[in-house]
């Protein structure tokens, strides 16, 4: 498949894959709970053929897709993946008609456009999504788009496009906002402990502890 893979250590019983997929690089996760394949796939950003053939080749049982956020670039990847994998598609309701409208995802501009059949479930700040020992933690975080949402682990966070190693999410497009990013940021993210490791939607690893200190927008 495109994109390059790396595996990451095990946090809480789940063991995080990365693939960096489609023309903007973006980062699609898959979490599989150590010991019995359970799996979610969190922004299958392109390739939906390949993030299945990864699925296939490690065994693991797709239980359900999360996006953390609606724009293009994290969602090309459902089609091609539920067709080989039926799984329950999970977005933030104020995010929800991103996946099925190629213009609100920005994917008509691109000559590509991206669109799927609604959601199955709406994430809602609070739900908790069973997977490992403690399971993911949705924690609402509008600013890159209304229904941007981050997925909190033991140890580790998923911040989507919302907060990246020494940068944060754009606020240029339209249902931005800058003020409602950096209050996600700091309110809901920054009372993490500074250990826990940030996966973001673009770009390397960081860790709170590392933006707290160093990120130019948070000084």
């Amino acid at each position: 498949m495109g994109g390059n893979a790396s595996k990451q250590c095990l946090f809480g019983g789940i063991e995080i894959s990365k693939l960096v997929l489609g023309p903007i690089e973006t980062n699609c996760y898959i979490l599989v709970e150590s010991g019995l394949g359970n799996a979610i796939v969190v922004d299958p950003a392109d390739d939906g053929e390949g993030i299945a053939d990864w699925l296939s080749r490690k065994n693991a049982q797709l239980r359900s897709i999360v996006l953390t956020h609606g724009h293009f670039d994290h969602i090309g990847g459902i089609r091609g993946l539920t067709q080989r994998f039926p799984a329950d598609v999970c977005i933030h309701a104020m995010d929800g008609d991103m996946i099925t409208d190629a213009g609100k995802n920005f994917s008509l501009f691109t000559g590509r456009p991206v669109e799927n059949l609604p959601a199955h479930c709406f994430l809602t700040d609070g739900m908790k999504i069973a997977l490992g020992k403690e399971g993911l933690r949705v924690a609402h975080t509008p600013g890159h788009t209304p229904g941007s949402v981050c997925l909190v682990g033991s140890g580790f966070v998923l911040t989507g496009d919302t907060l990246f190693r020494n940068s944060v999410g754009r606020t240029d497009l339209p249902g931005a906002s800058t003020d409602l990013l950096m209050d996600s940021i700091r309110n809901r993210l920054m009372v993490l402990d500074d250990a826990t490791v940030v996966f973001s939607g673009h770009g390397d690893e960081t860790t709170i502890g590392h933006e707290r200190k160093r990120n130019p927008f948070l000084a």
